[in-house]
């Protein structure tokens, strides 16, 4: 049997209430409220759980155009249909009365079928309405998924040919919804709207893209480049700007001018010392504005070939004390304020960072030009989302790696990485002399030779390695596709030797 409808009648004339009741109870759980006061205080906690509220004009106190306008600003009134009951039926209560929100309007003396027929129809309505709404809001979370899985991948593949794991992506768009939140909450200078401040985050994505007009030699360069070599690394922002704008169609669309105002501005400073345009001030778009802090931040803070990282301390007094270039006051306050926030939030275990694979995979196989389709690439992504909750499900959240041999890069957990005194994120491991001096090189062959005897049909291993005085306890789940090896999901525990 369905649930009934809750319907919740205000009037402070109990022999009015009790009528409507004896009306309605049958079809309906039907609540009462003796004054308007009542009704706010019912409706502020519980409005969501009624379907229709019945409410009277003329009451003591409070009366109803007082909960109309309470229900306004609460913006309840959306939501839950209130059809007005009164004696009072003059065209200036009723205008009010519809003006303020209220679905229909009943007058006394009534009569049972008209009532009981409104109210079946108002219900209906709204239930048909609010299921129209959340399809389309199905379609649109979609049709954003999408968008924003797209965008990741070129953003990772931008990420791979610079030598990177595509972490800072990922970086660089948290900080940039933390900064914006903050932002809005301090100002409505920019008129950050919800989806604009989405739509900010999902552009961020791709601020670098314009790298890949840059050279292999020095965008991958270890040390220092060169007055010359700078002045090349820096027309990237221009080149990504250029590529964005050189959009045959789409161009003029909102997400693209986001994405082209980040590209090319996002090296841009406040005192006008940034590049390409030297722009000052609020001439540059608070877009790049936002994604310039988050972009330096997350660089200070990360490992780079040419440099090793600062503390999230450290890179938080460098970015204040303009030591990477001068930017907006309020985000600076933005910066202060949501600090810790921000350190939180990139600190969090690897599981949710590994479980952003799904981009980085895809990127790979068009990097690698397969003759695969796309929805064989979602299907097979899906299927290593679902094997690896059930490989955390089952062993908990331990220390953790992923090893990914589509791209040759490790993943440790900051457990992990700090436990073996090593990167979060390693490329081409097996040559990481910092890695096989933690483990051992005969260790990480061993643990090797184990992830290579496993089967697509005989996924799960195990086995205790040995370096030095350490032993150390790995359990892992290889991932296959198409019969091959793809990935490996792991924990691992330094065990006492007596164990």
């Amino acid at each position: 049997m369905s649930e009934k409808h809750k319907i919740l009648i205000v009037d402070d004339n109990e022999a009015n209430r009790e009528l409507l009741i004896d009306m309605l109870e049958d079809d309906f759980d039907v609540y009462q409220c003796a004054d308007g006061k009542e009704a706010i205080a019912v409706i502020s906690n519980q409005g969501s759980s009624f379907s229709l509220v019945l409410l009277d004009i003329f009451m003591p106190e409070v009366d109803g155009f007082q909960v109309l306008k309470v229900m306004n600003k609460l913006r309840i009134i959306e939501d839950l249909p209130v059809i007005m009951i009164s004696s009072e039926s003059s065209p200036e209560s009723m205008e009010h009365a519809y003006r303020l929100g209220a679905t229909d309007y009943i007058p006394r003396p009534f009569n049972m079928m008209i009532v009981r027929r409104r109210v079946i129809n108002t219900i209906m309505l709204y239930s048909k309405q609010k299921k129209l709404i959340e399809t389309v809001e199905e379609q649109v979370e979609e049709k954003e998924k999408n968008s924003e899985m797209l965008i990741n991948i070129l953003s990772h593949i931008v990420e791979f040919r610079n030598g990177e794991s595509g972490l800072h992506v990922l970086h660089v768009r948290r900080i940039t919804e933390i900064l914006l939140d903050c932002l809005t909450q301090k100002t409505d200078k920019y008129a950050l709207t919800k989806s604009t401040k989405a739509m900010i985050a999902n552009a961020s994505a791709l601020h670098d893209i314009g790298k890949i007009s840059i050279p292999d030699s020095i965008l991958n360069k270890p040390g220092r480049l060169t007055d010359e070599e700078y002045a090349i690394m820096k027309t990237h922002s221009a080149a990504g700007g250029d590529l964005v704008n050189q959009l045959p169609i789409y161009k003029n669309e909102p997400l693209v001018r986001s994405v082209f105002e980040i590209c090319r501005w996002h090296h841009e400073r406040f005192d006008g010392r940034g590049y390409p345009d030297g722009l000052k001030g609020d001439e540059i778009p608070i877009s790049a504005q936002v994604v310039a802090v988050a972009d330096v931040y997350d660089a200070l803070t990360s490992e780079r070939c040419y440099k090793k990282a600062f503390s999230h301390e450290k890179a938080v007094e460098m970015i204040l004390n303009n030591e990477c270039g001068v930017f907006n006051p309020m985000l600076m306050e933005c910066l202060i304020d949501s600090a810790e926030m921000i350190k939180s939030e990139l600190s969090k275990d690897m599981i949710e960072e590994i479980g952003k694979s799904e981009s980085r995979l895809i990127a790979q196989e068009i990097l690698e030009n397969k003759n695969i389709s796309r929805n064989d690439l979602l299907s097979q992504s899906l299927k290593y989302e679902r094997e690896k909750n059930e490989f955390y499900n089952v062993y908990g959240s331990d220390l953790i790696f992923e090893y990914i041999t589509k791209t040759d890069m490790l993943i440790f957990s900051d457990k992990s990485a700090e436990l073996l005194d090593v990167e979060k994120t390693i490329m081409s491991p097996a040559s990481n002399r910092k890695l096989l001096d933690a483990m051992g090189i005969e260790t990480h062959k061993k643990l090797e030779d184990e992830i290579y005897k496993t089967t697509a049909e005989a996924t799960d291993g195990q086995c205790d390695l040995q370096s030095g005085d350490k032993v150390w306890r790995i359990v892992f789940r290889t991932l296959w596709s198409d019969g091959s090896l793809t990935g490996t999901l792991g924990l691992i525990r330094l065990i006492d030797q007596k164990e």
